[in-house]
């Protein structure tokens, strides 16, 4: 007798379109902080270049290498909530949902 396969496939397909969505979504977002943040330093260059206002370049650079190296720090911190312990809800479901969602991750960073 063979097991249902219904709850697998739903936990499999659902896990898969959240993390497409999520990948998705997350891919969108940079792109349109990145075209903000580009046009707003072409602004500035533009003004800078008319000799409406005077830019401090250095101070750019400093402020914005402080906020690379904060998102680094926080970056390298991830690894160490991992090994934490988790609901048993989340240890049920197991290896299916987190492959599928990782998966539907890669996809809809890849298509976004």
């Amino acid at each position: 007798m063979t097991p249902d396969l219904a709850p697998f496939a739903g936990t499999v397909g659902g896990g898969f379109l959240v993390g497409f969505i999520t990948g998705y979504a997350i891919k969108k977002v940079i792109k349109f902080a990145a075209v903000i943040v580009g046009l707003f330093i072409a602004a500035l260059a533009y003004v800078e270049y008319q000799r409406i206002l005077s830019v401090d370049w250095h101070n750019i650079q400093s402020i914005s290498q402080s906020a690379i190296d904060w998102v680094a720090d926080a970056l390298t911190h991830i690894p160490g909530t991992i090994g934490t312990s988790h609901p048993a809800t989340l240890s049920n479901i197991g290896i299916p949902l987190v492959s599928s969602v990782s998966a539907g991750f890669a996809v809809g960073l890849a298509r976004g």
